[in-house]
């Protein structure tokens, strides 16, 4: 396949065939942010600017405090909560109520990582069109995938609506194929999963569905639940 500075990323992505490869494009868009922002970036003025007004959402908040010194952090942390008080409490006692219930809103959904992911997701996105459109190869390593999760079924089949049709319809087929296969399997394992709690299955083969409530919920919302359950006694 032709590499390029934009294909190279993807085929790292696309390459390792384990799991769902946009779940794998956005984890390491996160790492690279959450590693940029703690470290060289940090005390670049237009970077604090953007941190200052956008914050963090409660996961990429706790990635930057894994990622970077404690001390890092606290300096995001001084000058963001410097803005927020301006923000929230403004000196100005005549600042209408509306503005400042707006501005609290704003923080609530606002996260500088989210935003820069979202946009690197979308132009990542348009380079793994263009490269399925393209070579033959690449449209292989696509069929190859595991599968693709449910969350990132819609995200990629958005993004191709731009195709043009004739390429849209055997694209959105492949990757429905990816993204359906996978249900299945999920489906069955957490079917077996429940059917293992019957007492007549004591003793029975637990297959593949010992995981299968992980699975489900990555599947779903394209996270590793951060809780697992054991599969023994009232949990098993």
């Amino acid at each position: 396949m032709r590499e390029d500075i934009c294909s190279i990323p993807i085929s790292e992505i696309f390459e390792p065939k384990d799991g769902c490869p946009f779940c794998r494009m956005r984890d390491m868009l996160e790492d690279r942010m959450a590693t940029y922002i703690t470290g060289a970036a940090m005390m670049e003025p237009d970077v604090r600017v953007e941190t200052n007004r956008l914050g963090f959402c409660k996961d990429h908040f706790e990635m930057i405090l894994q990622r970077g010194s404690r001390l890092s952090v606290a300096l995001i942390l001084e000058s963001l909560l410097a803005e927020i008080g301006t923000d929230i409490f403004p000196d100005e006692p005549k600042t209408p109520l509306k503005k400042v219930l707006a501005a609290a809103d704003r923080r609530r959904h606002s996260c500088f990582v989210c935003e820069n992911v979202n946009k690197n997701m979308e132009h990542l996105s348009a380079t793994v069109i263009k490269l399925w459109q393209n070579e033959p190869e690449f449209r292989a390593l696509y069929a190859d995938q595991t599968h693709i999760c449910l969350d990132h079924y819609s995200f990629i089949l958005s993004a191709a609506q731009k195709m043009p049709k004739k390429n849209f319809i055997p694209f959105a087929a492949e990757t429905k194929r990816l993204a359906k296969n996978y249900l299945d399997t999920v489906k069955a394992d957490t079917t077996h999963f429940c059917r293992m709690f019957d007492y007549r299955n004591k003793d029975g083969d637990w297959g593949n569905s010992r995981d299968a409530i992980e699975r489900s919920i990555t599947y779903i919302t394209g996270r590793v639940p951060s809780v697992t359950t054991k599969t023994e006694g009232k949990n098993r």
